[in-house]
């Protein structure tokens, strides 16, 4: 791979953006597609950029179908999952999600909550949520969890991440506090939106505990990850 082609994945890796690089097999002539370009050498088809693309998501990698000696490489951002609120669930479930292979990042402004000592080894910051959304970027390969059961931070989250690419919201609360939060959310215009929420978090596998419930939620996660690849 040609030195400009590797600065570029290497420049979207670091952006959080996915790239399929597609080379042909018999000369190595490649190039590069994403979501709105097409660089190279190598030309492709439209119905070849097109299962180019379709790979973005899944990050498969695998010779392009539809086509002979063409081999597409996918180079997609890692799993992360945003968790807002540093409460005893998220302890758990921070620590389940980053043996999972996801990158984790534990938002929450009380410093007496997200601290070293309750998540060691996990990446923290006090900052508001929208203001922590707002630099982190929300992709498609991105799951965030509303857990603080504190409207002034929960809220804000979901109002960004509701009309973002991520591939799944989920926010912690019984039936009654979810209403509530779905009449707010109506109000500051996001109701063609509020299908996305998933609540009651987590699948129904009956734990009560916060382990039990972490187990439930980061199940969840993993499943909705993966159902677009099972249709």
């Amino acid at each position: 791979m040609k030195r400009a082609a590797l600065a570029r994945i290497a420049e979207a890796q670091s952006r959080r953006r996915p790239l399929v690089a597609v080379t042909r097999l018999g000369d190595g002539a490649q190039c590069l597609v994403d979501a709105e370009t097409v660089d190279g050498e190598l030309l492709l088809s439209p119905p070849q950029v097109a299962e180019a693309r379709s790979l973005l998501s899944s990050g498969r990698s695998m010779p392009l179908p539809g086509a002979t000696g063409l081999f597409a490489r996918a180079y997609t951002p890692s799993p992360r999952l945003l968790i807002v609120g540093a409460v005893h669930i998220a302890q758990v479930l921070s620590r389940m999600a980053d043996a999972a292979g996801f990158e984790v990042v534990v938002i929450d402004p009380r410093g007496a909550f997200a601290s070293a000592e309750r998540f060691p080894g996990i990446q923290l910051t006090d900052e508001w949520p929208d203001e922590a959304l707002a630099r982190l970027g929300l992709d498609g390969a991105t799951a965030l969890v509303a857990l603080s059961h504190d409207p002034k931070l929960d809220d804000p989250a979901l109002e960004k991440a509701l009309p973002s690419d991520v591939f799944y919201i989920g926010a912690l609360g019984s039936r009654r506090t979810h209403e509530k939060r779905l009449a707010r959310l109506r109000a500051a215009g996001l109701d063609s939106l509020l299908g996305r929420i998933h609540s009651p978090i987590g699948l129904a596998l009956g734990g009560r505990s916060p382990a039990e419930i972490a187990v439930a939620i980061l199940a969840e996660v993993i499943q909705v990850r993966y159902e677009g690849e099972r249709r």
